[in-house]
C-alpha cells in the first residue's frame, strides 16, 4: 500500500507465461533487459525494431500494443545521445521522445497493461543538486542547459506515470538509471555518450599508433556508471519487489571523475600515449551520483565493478567494431 496514491498493490514475481513487450528492444537499455528476462524464465517477450514499428507513430503503436496484449512493459526506447548531440539537436530530443513515451504509455493503458516499467535518466535532476542526489531533488532547481530538452521530456514520462497511477489505479513504476554502458551501445563519434565515445577514440588511437588523444573539457566532472547488465537485473527486481509513485534511482551510489575513467581505459585498451584535454568544450553537470538508499532498501545492490564492466565492453566493441551504427 502508498499512501501517497492510495493504491493497494503487492509486488510479486511476474508471470513468466505472460506477454512482456520491451518496447527498445535492440538498445543497450533494451536489450540487456530482454537478456535477463530471457535468463529469468520469460518466454513470450515481443519486441519490433524502429524500422519496422515507428514509435513516434501513433496509430502504429496502438495498432501493434492491441494486437500483441501484453502484461507487462518496459518503456527503454528513446533518443538518446551525448552533450554535442544534446545541444545541436534539442528539439529532436524534446519531440521524439516525448512522442515515444505519449504513444507507448497511452497504448498501454488503453489496453490494461497491469505493469508498466518506464526508465529515465539520471539527467532529469538539477545541475546543482545536492550530492549523492535523492529522488525528492525532482523539479528543485534548473536543469543542465546542455540536455534540458531531453531532461524535460523524461520528467513528463514519470509525471505521466504517477498520473496514471493517481487517476486508473495502475501499479506503474519508473527507474532513473545513473550513466550506462555495454553490449550495444552507441559509439559514433557524434552521438555517443562519454563512457563508449572514449572507448572508441583511446581503442583507435591504440590501434593506429596516434601519439595523443583529445578529449573534451577539463576532465574534472564526476560520474557514476553502470553496467547495463546490472541495470537490467535491477529492473527486472524492482518490478518483483517494488512498488511507489516515487521513481527510483539505479545506480551503483560511486563516482569517479572523466579524467580516471578516460586514463583507465587507455589502459584497458592498450593506449601508452598522451592525453590532452580542450578545456574550450563545455564540461556538463559538475557532478552526478545518485543516492540508491531507496534501491538499496528494496533489496539490490550493484555487483557488476567497473573495472570488469569496461573490459566486456571494450571486447564486445572489438568484436563488433565493422558493424557498428554511426
Amino acid at each position: 500500500m502508498t499512501a501517497s496514491d492510495g493504491l493497494d498493490y503487492t509486488p510479486r514475481p511476474l508471470d513468466r507465461d505472460a506477454t512482456f513487450y520491451v518496447a527498445g528492444h535492440r538498445g543497450l537499455v533494451g536489450s540487456a533487459i530482454w537478456r535477463r528476462l530471457e535468463s529469468a524464465g520469460f518466454d513470450r517477450l515481443v519486441g519490433k525494431p524502429s524500422a519496422e514499428l515507428d514509435l513516434k507513430n501513433r496509430d502504429a503503436v496502438f495498432e501493434y500494443m492491441s494486437e500483441i496484449k501484453p502484461k507487462y512493459v518496459v518503456l527503454a526506447a528513446a533518443k538518446v545521445g551525448g552533450i554535442l548531440a544534446n545541444s545541436t539537436y534539442p528539439v529532436d530530443f524534446l519531440s521524439d521522445n516525448m512522442r515515444i513515451q505519449v504513444n507507448v504509455l497511452d497504448a498501454a493503458l488503453a489496453n490494461d497493461v497491469e505493469r508498466v516499467l518506464f526508465l529515465g535518466s539520471s539527467c532529469i535532476y538539477p545541475k546543482f543538486a545536492s550530492q549523492p542526489i535523492h529522488e525528492d531533488s525532482l523539479l528543485t532547481g534548473h536543469l543542465e542547459p546542455t540536455n534540458d530538452s531531453y531532461a524535460i521530456a523524461k520528467i513528463a514520462g514519470i509525471l505521466q506515470t504517477q498520473a496514471v497511477r493517481r487517476q486508473y489505479g495502475l501499479p506503474w513504476i519508473s527507474a532513473m538509471p545513473t550513466n550506462l554502458y555495454g553490449p550495444n551501445d552507441n559509439f559514433s563519434p557524434q552521438g555517443s555518450h562519454v563512457l563508449p565515445a572514449l572507448i572508441r577514440r583511446y581503442d583507435e588511437a591504440a590501434q593506429t599508433g596516434a601519439p595523443v588523444v583529445t578529449n573534451w573539457g577539463t576532465g574534472t566532472p564526476r560520474r557514476e556508471f553502470l553496467h547495463a547488465d546490472d541495470m537490467a537485473d535491477a529492473c527486472l527486481h524492482l518490478l518483483e519487489h517494488y512498488d511507489g509513485p516515487e521513481q527510483v534511482n539505479v545506480g551503483t551510489g560511486s563516482d569517479v571523475t572523466i579524467r580516471e575513467i578516460a586514463n583507465t581505459i587507455a589502459n584497458v585498451v592498450g593506449f601508452t600515449g598522451e592525453t590532452e584535454w580542450d578545456t574550450s568544450k563545455p564540461d556538463g553537470t559538475p557532478q552526478k551520483l545518485l543516492d540508491v538508499s531507496k534501491l538499496a532498501d528494496a533489496g539490490w545492490t550493484s555487483q557488476i565493478t567497473l573495472g570488469e564492466g569496461l573490459e566486456r565492453t571494450v571486447a564486445w566493441y572489438r568484436q563488433h567494431v565493422g558493424t557498428l551504427r554511426e
